[in-house]
This record gives C-alpha cells, sequence and structure tokens, in this order.
C-alpha cells in the first residue's frame, strides 16, 4: 500500500524534528451492502475508502494528523503539521534517535475466507437475502422482513520508529434480518444478525432461512407477551449477546482509556477480588475467525488473549500504547481503531465470560421467581462508576424453576462491579455474538459472550 522508503522518510523526519516515537497508519477498506425489503430488492451499494495517519508522541503528549493524499508530498504535510503544532517544525537533530531497521512481518492469513468475495456473482447474494427474507415469513403476523448483507475487505499497514512495519487484509461478512409482527394496533420487532471474521461461507455457518425465522420467532413471541414485572429478583442472561451486559458495564472499566484516567472504579485494583469466584472474563484478539479477530491491533503488535478477571480476581487490564505509557501496565496488543481518521485507544476485541461447570437446568431450579433474559438488547452505561440500564429484547418469567410466560419492555439496572459479584453459577454452553462498539477512536468490530449466568439479584425496571 505504502512503499517502506516513503514510510522510513516519513518517520525519519518525525524523529529529527524531536519526536520520541512516530507512527504511520495507513487503510484502504472497500465496503458493499445488499438489502431487499419485502421481497424486493431495495439497495445495493459499495464504496472504496483509504487514507493514512501519522502519529507523533512527546513523552507522554500524543498529536495526530490524517490524510488521504498518500503521496509523499502529502504525508510530509500531515507530519509538518503536527511538527508545527509543537513548534517543532524547524528543528532538526542530525542524530536522530535510533535507527529505522524495520521487521517487516508477514501475516499468516489465520482469518482468510474460505470463498472469497469474488467467486460469487451478485445474483448469488440477492438469492440469499431473498432465502432470508422467505424464511422470515412464518406467519400471518409477519407483516415486514428486512434481509441485508455487510462485506467489509480492508487492508492495513502499520510502520512506527522502533521497526515495525506490518501490514494485515481483514474481511468480515454479516447478515441482517429484521422482522416485524403486527397484531392489532400492536407492533413488535425480532432480529438475528450473525457475522464473522469469514467470507461468503457464512451462508454455509448460517444458514439464511433460520436466521430469517429466527428473528421472526422473536418478533411473535414478543407480540404475545405481557408487559413485565418491576422489582429485584434473580436473573438468568442467556448466552451470546447476553454478554453485553458485562462488555459494556465491566469491559470499558478494564480499558486504559479510562483506567490511566483514574475514570474507573476498577482503576488501580489488580490483584483484588473484584468478582465472584465464578467469573473468568477474557478478551481475546486470536480466536479464529471470531468477529473482533486480527492477527495484529492498529498499533502494529500481535493480537493475544488477555485474562482480565480469573476466578474473581483481577488480572490485567486492556493496555494500548499510550496507556502503557501513562500506567507502566504491560501492552495487550489492544489498539483499536475505527479507520486512519482516528488515532488508537486501548478497546476490547472478543471478550466473553469462561464457561463453568453449572448445567443450564441447575441454574434456573432454584429459582422461586424471576426473569429470564434470554436475548439482550442495548443499553446505556457510565464508563467512571459501570452504572448500566439494559433492555430485554426476549424475556420470560422463571417460576418455580420452570420458564413460563413471555414478557416484554424488562430493563436490568445496576453497577457492573456490584452485578459481578453476584454471579451465583455459569454454565458451560459459551457462545459469542458479533457487534460494534463506539468509544473514543471510534466504532469497531467486537464480539460479546458468555454461557447462560445466573446474577442473585438485579433490579428489574417493567410495566407490570
Amino acid at each position: 500500500m505504502l512503499k517502506l522508503e516513503l514510510v522510513e522518510a516519513v518517520l525519519a523526519r518525525a524523529l529529527k524534528g524531536g519526536a520520541d516515537f512516530a507512527e504511520v497508519y495507513a487503510q484502504r477498506a472497500k465496503k458493499r451492502r445488499m438489502k431487499v425489503r419485502q421481497g424486493a430488492l431495495e439497495e445495493a451499494l459499495s464504496g472504496l475508502d483509504y487514507g493514512a495517519g501519522v502519529r507523533l508522541f512527546f513523552g507522554t503528549e500524543v498529536v495526530y494528523a490524517y490524510t488521504n493524499d498518500l503521496t509523499q508530498e502529502g504525508l510530509m504535510e500531515a507530519l509538518e503539521t503536527l511538527l508545527r503544532a509543537k513548534g517543532a517544525l524547524g528543528k532538526v537533530d542530525e542524530g536522530g534517535k535510533g535507527g529505522l531497521d524495520f521487521r517487516k512481518a508477514t501475516p499468516k492469513g489465520l482469518h482468510a475466507p474460505k470463498v472469497p468475495y469474488g467467486e460469487k456473482d451478485k445474483r448469488y447474494r440477492l438469492e440469499r437475502l431473498l432465502e432470508a427474507e422467505a424464511g422470515a415469513r412464518i406467519a400471518p403476523a409477519i407483516k415486514q422482513v428486512e434481509a441485508s448483507l455487510l462485506e467489509w475487505e480492508e487492508e492495513v499497514l502499520v510502520a512506527n520508529t522502533e521497526g515495525v512495519f506490518a501490514e494485515e487484509k481483514r474481511v468480515r461478512t454479516r447478515l441482517f434480518v429484521l422482522a416485524v409482527a403486527q397484531d392489532g394496533a400492536e407492533v413488535q420487532t425480532g432480529y438475528s444478525a450473525p457475522g464473522k471474521s469469514v467470507g461468503l461461507e457464512l451462508f454455509d455457518l448460517y444458514p439464511p432461512k433460520a436466521v430469517g425465522e429466527k428473528a421472526a420467532r422473536q418478533a411473535l413471541t414478543n407480540l404475545k407477551a405481557r408487559p413485565a414485572p418491576a422489582g429485584t429478583f434473580p436473573v438468568v442472561v442467556g448466552p451470546g449477546f447476553g454478554g453485553v451486559l458485562f462488555h459494556e458495564a465491566v469491559g470499558h472499566l478494564l480499558e486504559t482509556t479510562s483506567v490511566a484516567r483514574k475514570a474507573s472504579v476498577l482503576a488501580d485494583k489488580l490483584g483484588e477480588v473484584v468478582a465472584s469466584p465464578a467469573v473468568t472474563y477474557i478478551d481475546d484478539g486470536t480466536l479464529p475467525h471470531a468477529w473482533g479477530s486480527t492477527e495484529m491491533d492498529d498499533e502494529g503488535r500481535p493480537t493475544e488473549r488477555t485474562v482480565l478477571i480469573e476466578k474473581g480476581v483481577l488480572k490485567s487490564y486492556m493496555v494500548d500504547r499510550l496507556g502503557h505509557l501513562l500506567t507502566g501496565y504491560p501492552m495487550t496488543g489492544s489498539g483499536r481503531r475505527q479507520d486512519y481518521t482516528f488515532a488508537p485507544t486501548s478497546r476490547m476485541r472478543n471478550t466473553f465470560l469462561a464457561p463453568g461447570e453449572a448445567r443450564v437446568e441447575d441454574l434456573f431450579a432454584g429459582i422461586a421467581f424471576g426473569l429470564y433474559a434470554k436475548e439482550m438488547g442495548g443499553g446505556q452505561v457510565k464508563p467512571g462508576s459501570g452504572e448500566y440500564n439494559f433492555a430485554v429484547q426476549e424475556g420470560y418469567i422463571i417460576r418455580k424453576g420452570r420458564i413460563e410466560e413471555p414478557v416484554r419492555g424488562a430493563m436490568l439496572v445496576g453497577k457492573g462491579p456490584e452485578t459481578l459479584m453476584r454471579v451465583v453459577a455459569v454454565a458451560q454452553d459459551l457462545e459469542n455474538a458479533p457487534g460494534m462498539c463506539g468509544s473514543l477512536s471510534g466504532a469497531v468490530p467486537v464480539e460479546v459472550g458468555q454461557p447462560h449466568v445466573l446474577v442473585s439479584e438485579i433490579v428489574v425496571g417493567g410495566r407490570a
């Protein structure tokens, strides 16, 4: 994407201008989206975006500029803008700071697609979307269905003054189905959206008809559901996207983006008990073909498996370069960014509660009255305190150990650190689910996950 000689010239000039560390990040991204609604093609779009960013460190002060002019003149102009901002434009340290002996990293292709996008035409894609749309038509109450396909290809290059010169090709594919059920004036929705770091083999992993059916069944369940009760109850949170609760209410508290500023209630607690012994919480960027996996992070470091909490004890944070300089904690390959217009920050990759030893049925057995949050929806969290509120997308009453009538409109309200302490049991049926996470460095693909989890009590907001 960028020649080594060009990158070397930019980085050498940065060092001569007084920077302690300099980095060039280049990206070329192509995205395609196809959508059908009510059995007809509604849109088929594609776009190409490319550019590069230059980041300079002066101690722990960081400046960043970006451009979509990838010529030497364009990159040097971005660099000179940063040096001018630091008052170092005219400074030239003829000795420089260290050599630029680049170590070119060869991508291993760990997440390479089995069915590349070029092997199938647009008609094939349209037929798969129509299968998903038809799969959702399981009852007359399903009035509207929308199915869409996202294809995401990008090339990334990271080079820095420590000798890193690393490139990677990334491919992600995701299928979305939204179903709308209606009975008179009552309208409810259902949603299913599997995605992986794969090519079009996604359709083999998640047959479109089954994805459509899942969305429709959720919509129909919510249509017949009664309003959820309010109170403080035991809650069993379902697997997969149920992990969004801990992602938002705990995961963000473990990123050095907040830890370094003491804006997290979990700052300075390494080695302390912060959760129940049933909790082992992991962030793993190496999972094959997972939605949030890459071979390297957006600072050019190899991704890794980071155990954050082990049997209730805080073991690590997620640490990028700046977080390392501010805290002294070792880097964990967690520097991520949406694209070249953002500087990287510490971010989650694929974050999940590790499987426990309990059987799923045992989690329900001792509950006289509670809530089964089978599927979680969106919510809000205060990063400093971990206070959260999350919608339950599909929920059921638990009565005398049995899953009974569906309820809708439930909200889970609490504080992440307190909820961690109230995890009673974790089942064995780990599932992960894709999503997009927004923070200081933009929106990045992540997976959240967990097995079935029993929390002794959570405040449930409802209308009944």
